[in-house]
Order: structure tokens, then sequence, then C-alpha cells
């Protein structure tokens, strides 16, 4: 069955993001977390430092009606920059009003961009945040 997955970049916070994840939308992950260590490293690649080892290489969980989330480490040493703007966004189609009220509330904590919920002349209730990690989310619910 084809299915859609959003992955995300961090620069080294992908375990705390995947944690507060967790706790907001009450999912497990799927699969064990995959770290840099739990790979050989490819020929030619810098040495990884022992914090390197540690940074996530993998990380999938389910949120909402099976919907995945993935998301990697990025590491500076591999000449991976990081780099927040408006290209990642995960569109939650939602049963309730209360649930979009739940989830906006979570996401849009300590956020710095942000349209709030409201009723839309396009038939949904709608509202976007940009997460305290940069990652832009925009909620729908039926009127």
């Amino acid at each position: 069955m084809s299915s859609v997955a959003t992955y995300l970049n961090f620069q080294g916070n992908t375990e705390e993001a995947f944690n507060f994840y967790k706790s907001a939308f009450g999912t497990e992950l799927n699969g064990p977390i995959l770290r840099f260590g739990d790979m050989p490293s490819p020929p030619g690649a810098p040495v990884l430092t022992d914090e390197q080892k540690n940074m996530i290489l993998h990380i999938e969980l389910p949120i909402v009606n099976g919907h995945m989330l993935m998301a990697t480490d990025m590491i500076e040493s591999f000449g991976h920059v990081l780099r927040i703007g408006n290209n990642t966004t995960i569109n939650l189609m939602l049963d309730t009003k209360e649930e979009a009220d739940r989830l906006y509330a979570l996401m849009s904590q300590d956020s710095t961009e942000f349209a709030p919920m409201a009723d839309m002349p396009f038939g949904s209730y709608w509202g976007t945040a940009l997460d305290r990690f940069g990652v832009r989310w925009m909620f729908n619910a039926p009127l």
C-alpha cells in the first residue's frame, strides 16, 4: 500500500525532537533507533567522534493515521549544514477541531512564525506553526 513519509534533518537534536513528537502524538517509534556508530563508516569518510557515533542516522515515528515521520542528524564534519526554511511542511488532516487545537497548542509553543487556528473560507479549520525545532506544521480539521 502506498504511504507518505516526511523526512526531517536536524543538526544534532533529532533525539530531543522525536522525544517531544512521541509525547505530543502519543505514539511509539517504528523500529529501533539507528545511530551513526551502528554502521561501518564508508571508505574515506571522516572518523566519527564518540558524540557523532551517538547521533541519529535514522529514526521513524508514526504520527497521524499511519503517516510516518523520519529523520536524521546532520554532521557538520561531513559537510552537512542545516538550513531551516519554508521547504518542509507536514500537513495534518485531523478529524476534529479539538485535536487540531491540542496539537497546534503543543507545536506552536515558542513559535516565531504561526497562523492561529481559524475557520477558513475553503471549508477547513486551519492553522500553521513553525515549531521550536524549525519544522513547519499545518493543521486542518473539518468545519
